[in-house]
């Protein structure tokens, strides 16, 4: 490439990243949230359905002590108290079920596919991928609903990162008037890259959930895609449509959540974000919340505070056994910190063993660069990470790797694509991605 050449490109990409970052810079002073919006759902209230679901499973517990033989009776518990672990993110929840439907199982001798499924379900929910597979396997031979199971085989074949037979199970189950279709259609798109086909699809299947006017699954779809909407940079649309799922469903901590993440990350708005986070730990205590406030306190500068929310992390997996749920986190907080890379790389070691997949091999790249073994991470980056992944995070782990092996240039560099993705990151990730 000549002289004029080499200058005008670098022209071209400077002025994109300038312009990127003063958009940001103009977004981000733009006010979205408004706490009347959604001050009416920080009010500490009975969840009817929590009440109901409780009352349910007094009443079946009942039922099943008169007559222990039934096991529809154990069935239908093991569903409540899978409902109930979805709304207070109570751990024992999810196990007591698992023990049900196992018991079930065993007294079936693993006849029945449709308890196979329930079985597999509960292991994704636990992370468990590989048990889940074969309990759908398993399903899948015993023949009832193979459409059902094959849908739920895609999902755990994303999990475990097998993209092929994944994609193939998508042409399996083709069916553009198949609301499951459409929402499985779409994470193949957002997995790939093409986050504006994922939204156009899950658009679609928007409109015929509101034409069946089912609440629950009209909740499911516009909490998933106020979450597009914001990986789109579309905060607006992000904001409203969790506004309209708690329209819905006044104690949806997940859209509570998104709210807050809104007030942090696009208006910086660090009092608002912990205020709703507040409230979200009083009603659905999970690990997670926790982190999420040790991020806001960095941001703020507030060691004290953060060191407090990580002190409470800890503590809620040290009280309760969440298995391999919190394992990715733990390897970023571990990497991270000195004195734990060895956990950390323990850690990753054993998420690549459980689901092979670009975001597992990205927490080994990134413990090896925090322990300064810049050429190892650089052989995992090379051969699991690079351009197989359009995660941010594991986008700007890459980046950083190549600098620190000297390989980063103009042809592989990702900053605009990283600036644009700040508000998916959290600004603490700012200053870093600018001076990359």
């Amino acid at each position: 490439m000549n002289t004029y050449k080499l200058y005008t490109s670098l022209m071209v990409l400077f002025l994109a990243i300038v312009l990127s970052c003063n958009s940001y810079q103009k977004n981000k002073n733009n006010k979205i949230t408004h706490k009347e919006d959604y001050e009416n759902y920080l009010q500490i209230n009975t969840n009817k359905v929590l009440s109901k679901i409780e009352d349910d499973i007094d009443f079946w517990t009942k039922k099943y002590k008169d007559a222990p033989n039934q096991l529809t009776y154990l069935i239908k518990l093991s569903g409540l108290y899978s409902q109930q672990f979805d709304i207070t993110g109570n751990i024992d929840d999810l196990y007591t079920a698992e023990k049900m439907l196992l018991d079930c199982n065993n007294r079936l001798k693993g006849t029945n596919a449709s308890i196979q499924r329930s079985i597999a379900k509960n292991y994704i929910s636990q992370h468990r991928f590989k048990e889940a597979l074969k309990h759908l396997q398993q399903a899948f031979v015993l023949g009832e609903n193979k459409k059902g199971t094959l849908k739920m085989l895609f999902d755990v074949h994303m999990e475990l990162g097998n993209y092929e037979k994944a994609k193939k199970l998508l042409t399996d189950i083709q069916d553009f008037k198949d609301f499951d279709y459409l929402i499985r259609l779409a994470k193949w798109n957002d997995h790939i890259g093409n986050l504006e086909d994922a939204i156009n699809v899950m658009e679609k299947a928007m409109v015929m959930v509101e034409e069946s006017n089912n609440k629950y699954l009209k909740t499911w779809i516009y909490s998933n895609l106020a979450d597009f909407y914001g990986h789109a940079g579309r905060i607006n649309d992000s904001y409203e449509y969790y506004l309209k799922t708690l329209a819905l469903d006044a104690n949806n901590m997940y859209a509570l959540k998104g709210i807050a993440w809104i007030a942090f990350s696009h208006e910086r708005n660090v009092e608002e974000a912990l205020e709703i986070l507040s409230y979200i730990e009083l009603k659905h205590p999970v690990p997670d919340i926790y982190l999420l406030k040790a991020e806001i306190n960095e941001y703020a500068e507030n060691q004290q505070a953060k060191q407090q929310a990580l002190n409470s992390y800890f503590r809620e997996l040290e009280k309760n056994n969440y298995g391999e749920m919190y394992n990715s986190y733990n390897a970023l907080l571990f990497a991270e910190t000195p004195g734990d890379m060895r956990k950390a790389l323990q850690i990753a070691k054993r998420e690549i063993e459980n689901r092979p997949t670009a975001n597992s091999y990205d927490l080994l790249a990134w413990t090896y660069y925090n322990m300064g073994e810049f050429e190892d991470a650089y052989a995992i980056a090379k051969k699991y990470t690079l351009n197989k992944s359009h995660e941010p995070l594991i986008v700007y782990h890459n980046q950083l790797i190549l600098k620190a092996n000297n390989k980063l240039s103009q042809e592989n560099s990702k900053k605009r694509d990283l600036v644009e993705s700040i508000f998916e990151l959290g600004p603490n990730f700012e200053n870093q991605i600018k001076s990359l």
